[in-house]
């Protein structure tokens, strides 16, 4: 009778347990599950502002007519030898666009470089583009730009670098935290994507950092190079994905970490509960 009693309460704390274990499965599969999408979301915005030219914007009034300045400015701004406030001057004036990857103005359909047409109401325009060079990407800034016997300007010169090279190590930590995540998934164990949290968490601190290089250097630029009268400068739309994509890998990561901590702990204490 005793012995019938015994093994009923036993039955019946597995059963428990059992039914425990099965709801905090869940509860980790769904959280898990939340994390790759997070993690697929900013993947995907990260990679969408790394191949755009949006991060900074500026608006003129639109050239009417195209003299012989307009055509140095152009022909300059295409030049391999073009510096940092000969391409800016062509930025203000011809409503440019910044990316991480190259630069664009934009002119007008029919450039007539001598005889400026006449007047019209609207005017057929074309977005030109010209992509930075790595040469570029990694030449040093000056004190006062355009002036290569003004000095190297050190703190514009890393946050330049480091803007155009943190966007790229934060999605490559992504996407090796994607493959552990994969790993994890076919090993089914929750327990190894702490790794993947750890990589989304400096992915995340990747991209915040990209971003406050971006704008300290886009204000000490402006700082040395004031905008002309009646134009104005705003962050784009590529800027602001890189700006959301950070938050989103500072909550997957939070997810990928408490899943896999979580998990680990109960594991634990079900392999302790069980010898007992």
């Amino acid at each position: 009778m005793g012995g019938d009693r015994l093994e009923n309460k036993t039955s019946v704390s597995v059963a428990s347990w059992s039914s425990l274990n099965a709801r905090m499965d869940n509860r980790f599969a769904t959280a898990f599950v939340i994390a790759c999408v997070l993690s697929l979301i900013s993947t995907i915005y990260m990679a969408a502002s790394i191949g755009t030219d949006f991060w900074y914007e500026y608006r003129s009034p639109v050239q009417e007519n195209s003299s012989d300045l307009n055509k140095s400015i152009w022909d300059e701004f295409v030049s391999d030898e073009a510096d940092e406030k000969t391409y800016n001057d062509a930025l203000f004036r011809y409503n440019g666009t910044v990316g991480l990857w190259r630069r664009c103005i934009t002119i007008s359909k029919n450039m007539h470089w001598y005889s400026p047409p006449e007047r019209t109401e609207s005017f057929d325009v074309v977005t030109k583009c010209v992509s930075f060079t790595l040469t570029e990407q990694f030449m040093e800034k000056f004190v006062d730009p355009g002036n290569h016997n003004s000095g190297i300007d050190l703190l514009r010169t890393y946050l330049w670098r480091c803007q155009f090279l943190l966007p790229f190590v934060s999605l490559g930590l992504m996407c090796f935290g994607a493959l552990i995540g994969l790993c994890a998934c076919i090993c089914r164990s929750l327990y190894p994507t702490i790794a993947t949290g750890i990589l989304h968490l400096l992915a995340g601190l990747c991209t915040l950092g990209s971003v406050s290089c971006y704008v300290a250097g886009i204000e000490l630029l402006h700082q040395k190079l004031e905008l002309p009268d009646n134009v104005s400068g705003e962050f784009g739309w590529s800027f602001c994905l890189a700006c959301v994509s950070a938050p989103l890998q500072f909550m997957a990561s939070a997810l990928f970490i408490w899943a896999a901590h979580t998990n680990r702990k109960e594991y634990t204490l079900m392999k302790a509960y069980r010898v007992a």
